[in-house]
């Protein structure tokens, strides 16, 4: 099997047909045995589609005119060529040979492939230089970067930058099974790296990303993959023993699962999603470490077809967003979500956040999240809310990660490792 031709067959479900990065792995991994491998190919599907408009531009230099839509795969090669030469560790040669050799399909296409890449190689300077478009230097598309610098005038260069690299891998230490230095120190007799975070009890950073089973303990439940951000969660809903707990939009269930670690005697925990095979990974999450929940697929808007009267003393929301905090581990953002998303999605998030009020307990917190850096889907969300709300007031958030905003507080990509994400705490009057 061709690895970069693999690879090209998953970069065009995506650019061309609107696939999801992580769906059209999923349908092509399998059919690689190796690790090795599959970690290649993946690891040039994520670089291509993470600087997807840097790489675009320069092949548009290149080609002169466009391939015909029914020659996606070949663009795919290119590009994949193209990332090679810039920015993989790949002898130029090999880089280009092993690209060429994909080509047996469309034998047409392999003089094309074997000029466009040589011609980069001979011109990569200049190349390089003319990327003048925003979208080329700054890596996103027009529109994102219109909403960033929008948003965040004087950040935006730090949220692209942070954007554009890969994540770190953070691990939620499960305390109630082993401490984090502990657990630490068993990473550190296996020849693993890891550095603690003060702003949240459970983190670990991994100094180098690793395959989860050679995590030690990872299968008896000792760790977790989360990012700190996320983690934040736990402690800012306050689960007090006796809690009902919500957690609305729960998949894949890392905050369910946390919530049960720092918190084992509550009255019961309500995981709802309205993806019945995402809420499968969030049974999944629970077996593997050996916690219980109950789970429902269920439409959070609509609480009136599942609810039969139940209250809760705690509430996270994980509220549908436009994942723009969250780019550097969806890379495909970039390319699939559209600006009409933002207004359907705004929509929603009241819906939600007005439903999930009705199921609060007087005296009651429901923590409103989203791995958005967006202020109309954040701070502006939250102050609607509480002008239409009587009975809603804010809860201050005092931490030493995040900015404070009128309402809420708020984390930007890369800010102490951590995704871009938004908090808000309210309480509901008894």
């Amino acid at each position: 099997m061709n690895l970069r031709g693999c690879a090209a067959q998953i970069l065009a479900q995506v650019i061309s047909d609107g696939h999801s990065l992580t769906a059209a792995l999923d349908s092509h991994l399998g059919k690689i045995h190796n690790p090795q491998d599959r970690a290649f190919v993946q690891a040039v599907c994520y670089g291509v589609i993470r600087h997807y408009f840097t790489l675009d531009a320069v092949l548009k230099q290149l080609l002169g005119k466009p391939l015909k839509p029914k020659d996606a795969d070949i663009k795919a090669l290119l590009l994949i060529g193209l990332y090679q030469l810039q920015y993989m560790r790949v002898k130029a040669h090999a880089a280009v040979a092993e690209t060429v050799a994909a080509t047996k399909h469309k034998p047409w296409s392999k003089g094309l492939v074997n000029a466009i890449l040589r011609s980069y190689l001979r011109d990569a300077e200049t190349l390089q230089t003319q990327e003048s478009s925003p979208e080329a230097r700054l890596n996103h598309p027009d529109w994102i970067i219109h909403q960033l610098e929008q948003n965040w005038p004087e950040q935006a260069k730090s949220i692209f930058a942070a954007n554009d690299q890969p994540p770190p891998m953070a691990l939620r230490v499960n305390l109630r099974q082993i401490s984090r230095d502990e657990y630490q120190t068993r990473l550190s007799q296996h020849g693993i790296a890891a550095q603690t975070l003060d702003v949240c009890p459970s983190a670990l950073i991994l100094d180098q990303p690793m395959n989860v089973e050679q995590l030690p303990g990872f299968h008896a439940g000792w760790v977790s993959v989360q990012d700190v951000a996320a983690q934040l969660a736990v402690d800012l809903l306050a689960a007090q023993p006796g809690d009902r707990v919500l957690d609305l939009c729960a998949a894949p269930g890392g905050k369910t699962a946390a919530i049960l670690e720092r918190q084992p005697e509550l009255h019961s925990l309500l995981a709802l999603d309205v993806d019945a095979k995402r809420l499968q990974r969030v049974n999944d999450n629970l077996n593997r470490l050996g916690l219980q929940a109950d789970t429902l697929a269920a439409d959070a808007s609509q609480p009136e077809t599942w609810a039969d009267g139940r209250r809760f003393e705690r509430i996270l929301l994980d509220a549908p967003c436009s994942g723009f905090g969250v780019i550097r581990r969806h890379p495909d953002i970039k390319l699939l979500r559209r600006e009409t998303d933002l207004v359907t999605l705004q929509a929603l998030q009241a819906k939600i956040l007005r439903a999930a009020w009705g199921l609060l307990q007087p005296g009651g917190i429901l923590l409103y999240a989203t791995c958005s850096v967006l202020k109309q889907e954040n701070e502006a969300q939250i102050e609607k809310f509480l002008r239409e709300q009587p009975d809603a007031h804010e809860l201050p958030i005092t931490a030493d990660w995040g900015l404070a905003r009128p309402h809420g507080r708020q984390i930007l990509t890369g800010s102490q490792q951590m995704d871009g994400f938004y908090y808000a705490k309210l309480s509901k009057r008894a």
